[in-house]
């Protein structure tokens, strides 16, 4: 693996442009100067290896990075069990549905639940 590099110097967001909750995190983030490289998941692609990279480092699963709520999984989705390789591939032709905003310094790895949690990191 270790295809996603890290800095102790700067976060790394994974994050969607369209998500309040991602906005409002940036929005914080360049507020208080914190050094951000932004990875937008609807413009950038993201890769196999890295969404089971995330999810590592997360302690999850692939499957619990996919948002089983989100209206898009749920129009297009019906609820079974997928593969790993499903939910990879779930995720990289519907990015929207990707739990969300994810930053990176480092070692740690956190999934963003309000936007003051960046932070923490």
């Amino acid at each position: 693996m270790g295809e996603i590099a890290t800095s102790k110097s700067q976060i790394t967001l994974y994050y969607n442009s369209e998500s309040g909750i991602a906005k409002q995190t940036l929005a914080y983030a360049k507020s208080e100067g914190l050094p951000i490289q932004e990875i937008d998941i609807l413009k950038t692609k993201i890769t196999g290896t890295q969404i089971v990279e995330l999810a590592a480092k997360l302690n999850m699963e692939v499957e619990d990075l996919v948002n089983q709520e989100h209206s898009s999984y749920k129009s297009q989705f019906e609820h079974h069990n997928f593969s790993t390789d499903d939910w990879i591939k779930m995720i990289q032709h519907n990015p929207e549905i990707m739990n969300q905003p994810i930053a990176l310094r480092g070692d740690i790895t956190i999934l963003v639940k309000t936007p003051t949690d960046i932070i923490n990191i």
